[in-house]
């Protein structure tokens, strides 16, 4: 995470606060990890007084078209997120910021001010995320390389199947390839893998006509529900695995067991007694990492993500020297977490090369505890329960 739902929750956010406004100011913060390929003199002399005229995304990617290029691109990594103050984006929660933060954020990587005074920021905890100024995102990595997009280009029913039958992957790793279809990453593909009652390791060729079908369908749900409710967790239908795969707990979804393997390098939620691996396929030794992949220091793990040391320090924040935030004076940065003291330091998302975030998993899987999902923790009954019942509603009419 964030994933495809989460993205298009900023993009939204921007399109309908940002959109005809121009840019005042412009920080960026000195952490060539995150800002890509351009210093941050150079990107901020290039958004100064530029209008702000659309906001794009592909898959896990989100650009300003701005007035005349370069225009910013964000690929949000693990834990990358858009925030603007003053206005509600999603609320997903684990990204570095909170309502009581500092603002901006000590994770803040762009800090721009427009000019009716609305402030956005741009921040990265893990520092996985890549920030890039481009003439055209469209037309070079990672843009250029992703598939179609799962919400705005969906593959009609004949594609699809045609596709999956061509493939020797197994069915999860497959719907992680960005290449393949861009924007679904490790708990929409659970979701979906779930509600279509597909083995995860199942292979993609050998899934039959309806198999495919179901699947189609679920993708298009899954990801239309989760956009229409702006990526809000607590607004989930309550029948859905998401609110129980979070930690590799030992739990039940309306009293039926979930289990945890490795499947396309990730952590994978699914039932047993509803998704039935055909083949001979051992789950229980593949899904267990070796003891030289349990000891390594960094898990690419959508789920369980650790830094790196020196990956939640104030390192490469919009902060001054002096370790005064941006916009404001005498202010004593926050004090520090705990490594490992909060969910957020303990879930993650994509994690990789510069062009696609999902593809490294594949070359070192591993598994480690996780929190549980912070947002679904504190969910409203009344509102998901609201959804639960136009959720079957919609799935009896189907």
């Amino acid at each position: 995470m964030p994933e495809l739902p989460e993205v298009e929750a900023a993009r939204r956010a921007v399109e309908y606060n940002c959109v005809g406004k121009r840019i005042t100011k412009c920080v960026v913060a000195d952490d060539s990890k995150v800002i890509h390929g351009v210093s941050p003199s150079d990107f901020q002399a290039s958004v100064l007084g530029k209008l702000i005229v659309a906001a794009h995304r592909k898959g896990k990617n989100m650009w300003l078209q701005l007035d005349s290029p370069p225009f910013p691109s964000f690929q949000f990594g693990m834990a990358g997120a858009i925030y603007i103050k003053g206005a509600a984006v999603t609320n997903y929660k684990r990204s570095a910021v909170k309502d009581e933060d500092e603002w901006p954020s000590k994770y803040s990587k762009i800090f721009i001010e427009l000019d009716d005074g609305l402030e956005l920021s741009f921040t990265d905890k893990r520092r996985f995320a890549k920030v890039r100024l481009l003439k055209d995102p469209t037309s070079v990595p990672p843009i250029s390389e992703l598939g179609p997009d799962a919400l705005f280009e969906p593959m009609t029913l004949e594609k699809f199947t045609e596709s999956l039958h061509k493939k020797k992957t197994e069915i999860k790793a497959l719907l992680l390839d960005q290449s393949f279809i861009s924007g679904i990453g490790n708990w929409v593909a659970d979701e979906v893998l779930y509600q279509a009652r597909i083995h995860p390791r199942q292979v993609a060729s050998s899934l039959s006509n309806e198999s495919c079908s179901n699947l189609s369908k679920c993708i298009k749900e899954v990801i239309h529900l989760a956009v229409e409710v702006d990526a809000d967790c607590s607004r989930f239908p309550l029948e859905w695995l998401f609110h129980f795969r979070w930690g590799k707990k030992p739990g039940k979804i309306s009293g039926k067991k979930i289990d945890f393997i490795t499947a396309g390098g990730r952590t994978t939620a699914y039932v047993p007694e509803l998704q039935k691996l055909s083949g001979s396929l051992d789950v229980k030794e593949t899904g267990k990492p070796n003891k030289r992949q349990a000891s390594k220091k960094v898990r690419v793990d959508d789920d369980t993500e650790k830094p790196t040391n020196g990956e939640v320090d104030d390192l490469g924040s919009v902060k001054s020297k002096k370790g005064t935030k941006a916009g404001a004076k005498g202010r004593k940065p926050s004090k520090k977490k705990k490594s490992g003291g909060s969910d957020e330091d303990k879930d993650s998302s994509d994690v990789g090369t510069d062009y696609d975030s999902d593809q490294v998993e594949k070359k070192n899987p591993g598994n480690v505890a996780s929190r549980k999902q912070a947002g679904g923790e504190k969910q409203s009954n009344r509102r998901v329960q609201s959804n639960q019942t136009s959720w079957s509603a919609k799935r009896k009419a189907k």
